[in-house]
């Protein structure tokens, strides 16, 4: 298995769904599936149970009980449970291109991890988009999004950059090179090396601070935002509260003035 796409989800079979069909699209298929579950209901594991017979790819379903929003915790244990040595991560609400996972194996580099981007859809947009849009591509198509309620923004210039337009415009974005939950990826022994997210984290940066502890210890981000694309499903976050955030934040600045590489509460808890 040369990947493991690890994609993160909590109660929301309905998106799953169409996130599961999207790698369904993929033309790179040298891949695993590894759903880390923070905690849902019977109805996503049987959702799961039923794309099984219907997607080409193998899926892991790695759970934990419900006990807050402890997203850093079913990573970890996904990213033990993943197979391969390279590692894609992503959201259970964002549907893959069908080109998404040949750009990550293509632009992979020793030293480094890929940082890519989401395009954010409307409710309805989101909604309205059924397994025929996916399977079709409809729902990467600029025109189609247009007419289906989709704002216009220069974000949209995704969709269309290809080519030496799509490297130039990863080249000149302003935008960082973080580690972004919904679309990065990472050789598995540079995450082994850092022991993996920060445990101590709820909702808020944990994603970042990762990034932050695996540029700390020498691995560079490269920009991937124009070449791998992803549509991001709408959704609410009920869990996102103002005291998580701020400790949060406090740990991720901490990590940068510090530089530091490790955290004791990861995939093995303790200091080196």
């Amino acid at each position: 298995m040369e990947l493991s796409v690890i994609i993160t989800t909590y109660n929301s079979p309905a998106w799953l769904q169409k996130v599961l069909w999207g790698y369904q699209t993929q033309g790179f298929k040298d891949f695993e599936m590894v759903i880390a579950d923070d905690g849902s209901t019977n109805d996503t594991k049987q959702l799961i149970d039923s794309m099984r017979n219907e997607v080409f790819y193998p899926i892991q379903h790695i759970w934990q009980a419900d006990e807050g929003f402890r997203k850093c915790e079913i990573l970890n244990k996904a990213i033990v449970a993943s197979k391969a040595g390279y590692l894609v991560i992503s959201d259970g609400d964002c549907i893959p291109r069908q080109d998404f996972l040949q750009v990550h194996v293509d632009k992979r580099k020793q030293g480094c991890f890929l940082s890519g981007g989401y395009n954010k859809l409307p409710m309805e947009l989101s909604q309205k988009i059924t397994k025929e849009d996916i399977l079709s591509q409809n729902c990467f198509d600029i025109n189609w999004l247009k007419a289906n309620g989709l704002p216009s923004t220069f974000t949209n210039t995704k969709f269309t950059a290809e080519g030496f337009k799509a490297a130039f415009l990863n080249f000149v974005t302003p935008t960082n090179a973080s580690w972004n939950g919904h679309n990065s990826s990472a050789w598995k022994q540079d995450i082994y090396n850092i022991n993996g997210f920060n445990e101590d984290m709820r909702y808020g940066a944990l994603d970042r601070e990762m990034g932050e502890r695996l540029m700390n210890n020498g691995i560079k981000g490269l920009q991937i935002r124009y070449s791998a694309i992803c549509v991001h499903l709408d959704h609410a976050r009920g869990y996102k509260n103002k005291k998580d955030l701020a400790e949060n934040k406090a740990i991720w600045d901490r990590t940068k003035k510090e530089k530091i590489k490790w955290t004791g509460n990861g995939i093995v808890k303790g200091s080196i």
